[in-house]
Parts: structure tokens; C-alpha cells; sequence
């Protein structure tokens, strides 16, 4: 995901306000186009006053004869079974005195997970004619405010609309067109892509992409195709998508990743891909959601991983002359499909004009620099059109670094605007760029989850109204997610391991929902753990929360994810370094000899003396070799007393240990001994009067040796 023009080659990776509706009465006849759907359909309702006011007889036909009422409480509501899927276009409710001032309409594919399709926060009881986007099977008034001590009462609640889901536009895919005035077509009608990249399981397809769907979404983009690709292309078929189905090579998604292969001698492994492509092809292309085949994922960026100097060019040159062979062999099988192949960025673009003229078009991930493909497309002189595959927020690779040296993660509404931001530069290279697939419809909610998707743990974000207005034209009526801003942490730098640090932010809902604080904490950067893990905290009010601290050192990430109850989330991050907790005196071990039974000499961050243990910084430490047992030694010079030790471990940890003195060097007694380390800081209270201290090792905690930052000993 970076430019071959960068010289930094380090990956990590695989706006919005709504305003509250004023109600005014319309007339209640239908529009030309629009159908009533709701008339003798099922009703029912969360209550009614008694057996003469049911939920049928709001949609019985009678406008003031009959009504369905409410006991007398909030909230409440009448949801109407329109028996099949519709595209809905409008509600009218007609209001007895008994009326709701605020309410929503909501609409839901199942009858159990609802999306708000308009609010209302000030009804004045009259007729209420509300136009409706999107589509579902079942519509719901829910009243959340009475106007009257009285409960809900609607004579009528008419729901108008149209057959459902309209099927996509079949027939062959092409790329038609001449230089710089290209588009897709699907059965000759023109076709955006306006697409997502696919993050939850298969089995989860037909869950989530009805609200892919009503996101104005048509496309939707995976990195690999095989015998379990089937119920996914079956759902995107059913719910009106398209899908561009990718076949994954290695060694891809950029550096780190994907293994390795030899394009210049490996004939064996290319046959085998090649053969394999070829099957999955056949199987799918007459599938109605296929829309294109995508062959690799950033591999020209990622040989860098494999190879360097003239053996990567010449590597680089193989795999795209490999690529167009997949091209040629696709279209023998498939003339109705275009192919395309994505790389990281516009560096791979030469080598794809070089030796893939078979590809129908390009295909590039870009983040951030998305609005510079367009200039390096005319400068690069190509004569295909791209597809924009991978794009959104500005990515690690592409932020300056905080007070901590870690990237610092853009805030939820500075990466809704790079939703925005991206697709109009898509949009605005016109005949050019054929459309986007941007990232990521996924539900991790880990460190990459929070940075990159839109609906981690399945909770909408700022960018993904961002993309549904993009898509869609309108983001009116939603119930939009908290918005968070002026995150601070303090100290920032400097909380001490097992203590308490504050968070504070201004946290704000737009529509003025109630709102649920939690705070999470990873470990990415300090460990590796991508997980978010629910911090201990506790709030001191206004937008201020004590965080207590890891027990391990390093930097971390604290998160303030704030919830509105409605399935919205706004989350916002920083970073925050935990060090040592001090220890009141003074280390009488620091920079005293100390030895050990061994010490690493090269492996990592090596060479590990014993003297790193003891130098007074955490950025440093002492390993030994892999086995058991081991020990750790320091010389006070003379005989001292002391009262505390603190041990700053690295990963590389002792489960069991012991701690034992000496006034000779030779002769030891031990004064303290523990079967259950962890690998946390140990702040022991250990007194004692002698000029050695040793750590006696006996049990790792891991597979590596043992490791120590710090062995501090403090009168």
C-alpha cells in the first residue's frame, strides 16, 4: 500500500451531522409511482389499550373510524410485516390526539435488526408524510415521546413504496470506450463501481449485505476464490451486488507477508496457480455476481520482501509477464469479464504496461495519496483505465509519528473526510477511473479494526455515513454516531506500569442519545497484541476518565469508544508509554558489576550483557541463553542494606524464581521465591543487608531465554 517511489517500504496492513426532521402535514395521496404496500399486511405492536384498539387497525383502511393505541408509557411501537422486501418511498401516519413527538421510522430485512430510516423529533400530531430511502420487508414506528399523558394512537400507518430489490443489469462485463473516455458496462448499461472491500465470514454474507446494500453499495471486492466463494457470490446476487473476485499469489499484501515464489524458475508453482485459476474461472463466470477477475494482491511491492537489486527487477518483470499469462488464459475462458491486477500505489504501473497488455485495466491500493494517482496516470503516459481497489483514511505508513514515535492514528472525523476525499478524486478523474472498492467493510475490532473498518464489533462509524453519502446522495434521516474530539492523554509519556493515567475528551451526540463510555487499551506496539482488551477505569467526570496502567512496559494505545445504543459508535485514540513505576531511593545496583551464567551475544536487539540490566535504562536489557536454569548477579561493592528490588522484564520472562544474597560472593541465602511470575513488573519488598544479590532463574515463562531491562536494588 505504498509507492515504489518511497523509500520508506513498512506495512501494517491487510462531516456527517444529521439534522433532526421538522414534520409537516402533507397531503396523504399517494404519488404516482408509489404502491400502498401496508394495507392488510400483518401488523403488531409492543402493546395496545384493549381489544378495540389492536395494532390491524392501523392498517385496516378506516382513516377515522378505527385506531390502534398504546398503553400509556414510553416507549412503545407498531411494526408492519409488508410479507416480502420492498424499496420504500414514503410513511404517512395518521395521528389520533393521542400522538408521538418523537419517534422514528425504522425499517429491517428479518423483523429483529432494524436501521433507522428517518427521525422525528418534533411531530405536532397532525399527519405526518415522511419520504423514505432504502428498503426492507418489515417497517416499524417506534415512539420513544409521548405529547400527551396518553400513549401512542394512529388511525392509519401507510407505508408506500415498490417491488424490491431491483435486479442488477445482466449480459457481458466490458471495458469500452477510447483514451481517457472509458467506462464499464454491464449488458451495455454503463456501471460504477461503487464498492466495498468484503471483511466478515461467508457466513455472515446474507447478515451484512443488506446494509452493504443500503449503503448505495453495488460492488463488493475479495483477495481470494475458490470452492467456498459460492454462498457469498449467492448472496451478493441476492441482495443486487456484483463482486470482483480476486485470486491471491504470492507473495502478497506487500512486505512481510504471502511467503515467497521464484517467477524467473519456479514453473511448477506458476502451472499450479495458472491451473488453479483457471478451475475457479470456469467455476464462476457464469455466476450473476461476478463482475471482474482480480489476479494478485501487492505483489510487485512485496518481492522487495523476497528479493533486492537486479534480482528483484527481474523478479518483478517475471511475475507481471506471469500475470498477463493468467490474463490471456482467463479470457479463453471467460471473453465476458474483464481482468485486472492490483498492486500497492502507481509503482507497479510500468511494469504492468511493460509486460501485461492483456489486462483490461489497472487496479492500485491507495490510501492517503489517493488524489495523486490521477497525476501519475498522465504522467506515466498509460492507455488503460484503473480501478482504486483499496482506499479510505490515511494509513500508518502515511502519518507522522507522536510524542511516542508511533504513527498517530487520524480521528474519526478526519478519516471520514478521507472516505470523502477519495471518492471524489475517483470521481473526479472522469473516463479514467472506472470506480472504487474502499476499505473495509469489516467488524475486528482490534488495532486494525478501529484504524481501518467501518463497522468494527458491528458498530457504525463516521466513515461509514461518509461512504453511504458518497454512495448514496444522502445520509438524511440516520442516526448518525457519537462524535468524539480533543482527546488528551496525560502523562502521555510517562504513566507509570499498574498506576493510574487520565483521558479526557469532549464526547457529544448529535442527536443527543444517551451515550455509553467504555475505554480499551492494545498492545500493538508494546507487544504485538493486536487486541483490544477493556481497560480498568473509572470516570471523574466530565469527559474525564482515570485509566489504570499496563503492567508491562512500552507504548500503548488507549482508545474511548463511545456508544449511542442505536448502533453507532464513535471511537478515538492515542498513544500512551508506560515506564517503571518509581521506587523512592536509590538503586544501589545501577552501573555495579553484574554478571550472569550467560548472555546473548547477536540475536535481535543483541548483544545483552549482564551490565544492560543495571545501566538505568529500559531501553536496553540483559538475555540469556534458551534453557533453564539461569542466573543474574550484581556486586554492591560492600555490604548495604536494602528494602526494595524491581524487576522490569521483558517478554522473555521467569515464571519461577528466586531471590538470594551473599556477603562473599559464594555462600547464599535466599529471601524471596515465587512459582507464578507473570512477566509484569515485580516491585518486591525484600529487606536485607548484604553486598550480592542474585536472581536465581529456574523456569521460563516462554520459549526464549530470560530477559531483564532493569534489576534494580533500592535502600
Amino acid at each position: 500500500m505504498l509507492s515504489l517511489r518511497r523509500p520508506a517500504l513498512t506495512l501494517t496492513v491487510a462531516a456527517l451531522l444529521a439534522t433532526s426532521l421538522s414534520v409537516v402535514a402533507q397531503p396523504t395521496e399517494a404519488r404516482a409511482a408509489d404502491a400502498l404496500l401496508s394495507q392488510g399486511k400483518t401488523a403488531t405492536a409492543s402493546s395496545s389499550e384493549g381489544d378495540g384498539y389492536s395494532a390491524a387497525l392501523a392498517v385496516d383502511g378506516n382513516l377515522t373510524g378505527t385506531r390502534w393505541a398504546s398503553q400509556w408509557s414510553d416507549p412503545q411501537w407498531i411494526r408492519i410485516d409488508l410479507g416480502k422486501k420492498y424499496n420504500l418511498s414514503r410513511a404517512v401516519l395518521s395521528w389520533e390526539g393521542a400522538y408521538g413527538k418523537a419517534y422514528e421510522i425504522q425499517v429491517s430485512d428479518n423483523g429483529t435488526d432494524w436501521t433507522t430510516a428517518k427521525k422525528v423529533t418534533d411531530s405536532d400530531g397532525a399527519t405526518d408524510d415522511l419520504a423514505l430511502t432504502g428498503s426492507g420487508r418489515y417497517v416499524r414506528m417506534l415512539g420513544t415521546t409521548r405529547a400527551s399523558g396518553y400513549g401512542y394512537s394512529l388511525w392509519e400507518f401507510q407505508v408506500y413504496g415498490s417491488e424490491g430489490t431491483p435486479p442488477p443489469p445482466t449480459g457481458a462485463v466490458r471495458v469500452t470506450g477510447s483514451q481517457g473516455n472509458w467506462q464499464l458496462t454491464v449488458g451495455g448499461t454503463p456501471y460504477t463501481v461503487k464498492g466495498l472491500t468484503w471483511g466478515p465470514a461467508i457466513a455472515d454474507a446474507p447478515k451484512y449485505l443488506p446494509d452493504v446494500r443500503s449503503m448505495g453499495v453495488n460492488t463488493i471486492r475479495t483477495w481470494g476464490t475458490d470452492a467456498g466463494t459460492k454462498p457469498l457470490l449467492d448472496s451478493a446476487a441476492a441482495n443486487g451486488l456484483r463482486v470482483v473476485n480476486g485470486f491471491w499469489l504470492q507473495p502478497g499484501g506487500g512486505p512481510g507477508s504471502g511467503g515467497c515464489a521464484n517467477y524467473v524458475t519456479d514453473t511448477a508453482y506458476k502451472n499450479t496457480m495458472l491451473t488453479d485459476i483457471s478451475k475457479w474461472v470456469e467455476t464462476y463466470r457464469s455466476h450473476p455476481a461476478t463482475l471482474m477477475w482480480n489476479v494478485g494482491n501487492e505483489s510487485v511491492l512485496g518481492l522487495q520482501n523476497c528479493y533486492s537489486g537486479t534480482e528483484l527487477e527481474a523478479q518483478r518483470n517475471a511475475y507481471t509477464t506471469f500475470v498477463n499469462d493468467v490474463a490471456k488464459k482467463i479470457h479463453t475462458i471467460d471473453p465476458d469479464h474483464p481482468v485486472t491486477s492490483t498492486d500497492a500505489w502507481t509503482g507497479a504501473w510500468p511494469y504492468y504496461k511493460r509486460n501485461a497488455p492483456d489486462l483490461d485495466l489497472y487496479s492500485m491500493n491507495a490510501y492517503g495519496d489517493i488524489c495523486g494517482v490521477e497525476q501519475d496516470w498522465v504522467e506515466g503516459g498509460y492507455t488503460k483505465p484503473y480501478l482504486i481497489t483499496e482506499a479510505g483514511p490515511a494509513g500508518e505508513w502515511e502519518v507522522p509519528d507522536d510524542a511516542n514515535g508511533v504513527p498517530d492514528e487520524p480521528t474519526d472525523v478526519q478519516k471520514a473526510a478521507g472516505y470523502t476525499k477519495a471518492w471524489d478524486c475517483v470521481t473526479g478523474h472522469q473516463g479514467v477511473a472506472l470506480g472504487a472498492t474502499l476499505f473495509h467493510y469489516g467488524t475486528e475490532h482490534d488495532f486494525g479494526g478501529v484504524w481501518f473498518n467501518l463497522v468494527p464489533n458491528g458498530l457504525k462509524r463516521l466513515s461509514y455515513y461518509a461512504v453511504k453519502k458518497a454512495y448514496a446522495g444522502s445520509t438524511a434521516g440516520d442516526n448518525t454516531p457519537p462524535v468524539i474530539t480533543n482527546m488528551t492523554v496525560s502523562p502521555a509519556s510517562a504513566a507509570p506500569a499498574g498506576g493510574e493515567f487520565t483521558v479526557r475528551a469532549d464526547i457529544r451526540d448529535p442527536e443527543g442519545d444517551p451515550v455509553v463510555n467504555k475505554i480499551y487499551l492494545s498492545g500493538n506496539y508494546a507487544s504485538g497484541d493486536k487486541r483490544l482488551v477493556e481497560a480498568q477505569w473509572r470516570s471523574t467526570g466530565n469527559g474525564t476518565f482515570a485509566v489504570t496502567a499496563p503492567e508491562k512496559l512500552g507504548v500503548w494505545k488507549v482508545y474511548i469508544q463511545a456508544e449511542d445504543g442505536r448502533g453507532n459508535a464513535g471511537i478515538e485514540t492515542k498513544s500512551v508509554k508506560v515506564v517503571a513505576p518509581p521506587v523512592t531511593g536509590t538503586n544501589l545496583a545501577l552501573n555495579k558489576p553484574t554478571t550472569a551464567s550467560s548472555h546473548q551475544a547477536a540475536y535481535g536487539d543483541c548483544p545483552c550483557p549482564p551490565a544492560r540490566a543495571t545501566d538505568g535504562s529500559t531501553d536496553t536489557r540483559w538475555a540469556s541463553d534458551w534453557s533453564d536454569p539461569q542466573w543474574l548477579q550484581v556486586d554492591l561493592g560492600a555490604r548495604t542494606s536494602f528494602r526494595k528490588l524491581q524487576l522490569v522484564w521483558d517478554p522473555a520472562y521467569a515464571k519461577s524464581y528466586e531471590v538470594q544474597v551473599s556477603d562473599d560472593g559464594t555462600t547464599w541465602r535466599s529471601v524471596y521465591q515465587t512459582t507464578t511470575g507473570n512477566g509484569d513488573i515485580d516491585t518486591l519488598d525484600v529487606s536485607a543487608t548484604a553486598r550480592h544479590v542474585r536472581l536465581q532463574l529456574t523456569a521460563r515463562g516462554t520459549g526464549w531465554g530470560y530477559s531483564l531491562h532493569e534489576f534494580g536494588v533500592y535502600s
